[in-house]
C-alpha cells in the first residue's frame, strides 16, 4: 500500500493523492486507461491498494472529480523528465569561419550550417579571418560580414555587432 502524506517538502503538490482526496464519489480511470465509472472514494482507494498503486486526483474541478489509479512516483518522474527535455543542453557558441576570398557557394554552405545551429538554439560566432596581404582589403571582409548577417537575419539577431580584433572581424548572433 503506497500511502503518501502531504509534508512541508511536498507542500506545492498540485494533485491530491490517496487519503488527501476529500469527496464522496469520484470518476475512476484504472491503470490501463479504462473508465470504471463513478464510485465512492473509499472503494476507489481499495482498488488502488489492491493494485499496489496510488489514487491520484487528475481533474479536481470536474463534477465529480476524476481520479486515476497510477504509480504516483513514476508519474512525478516522467513530469520532471518532460520539463528537463524542454532544454536538453545549455546554449553553446558555434563558430563559422570565412576568409575574404571565400566563394559565394562556400559562403552559402556556411550560412546554412549557421541556420541549423540557430534553429537548435545555439549562438553563432561568425569570424572572417585575414591572412597576409588580405589585410589590405578589410572593406571586402566587412561587406562579406554584412552579407552573412543579412542572410541570417530571419533566423537570429545580432548580439555583438561586428568588430575588428587584430586579423579578424567577428560578430555574435543569437537565436530568435
Amino acid at each position: 500500500m503506497n500511502l503518501r502524506r502531504n509534508s512541508s517538502a511536498e507542500g506545492k503538490q498540485q494533485q491530491r493523492i490517496n487519503d488527501q482526496i476529500r469527496v464522496r464519489e469520484v470518476r475512476v480511470i484504472d491503470e490501463k486507461g479504462a473508465q470504471l465509472g463513478i464510485i465512492p472514494v473509499r472503494k476507489a482507494q481499495e482498488l488502488a491498494n489492491e493494485a499496489g498503486l496510488d489514487l491520484v486526483e487528475v481533474a479536481p474541478n470536474e463534477k465529480p472529480p476524476v481520479c486515476r489509479i497510477m504509480d504516483y512516483g513514476k508519474f512525478k518522474y516522467q513530469l520532471a523528465k518532460k520539463q528537463n527535455k524542454a532544454n536538453p543542453h545549455g546554449i553553446k557558441v558555434k563558430e563559422i569561419r570565412l576568409r575574404p576570398g571565400t566563394g559565394d557557394n562556400d559562403v552559402m554552405v556556411k550560412v546554412n550550417n549557421a541556420k541549423g545551429f540557430l534553429e537548435k538554439k545555439d549562438k553563432v560566432l561568425v569570424s572572417i579571418v585575414f591572412h597576409g596581404r588580405e589585410l589590405a582589403h578589410i572593406q571586402e571582409g566587412e561587406r562579406m560580414m554584412q552579407q552573412v548577417i543579412g542572410l541570417l537575419a530571419e533566423h537570429g539577431k545580432v548580439d555583438a555587432a561586428p568588430s575588428r580584433q587584430g586579423k579578424k572581424i567577428t560578430c555574435v548572433l543569437s537565436p530568435l
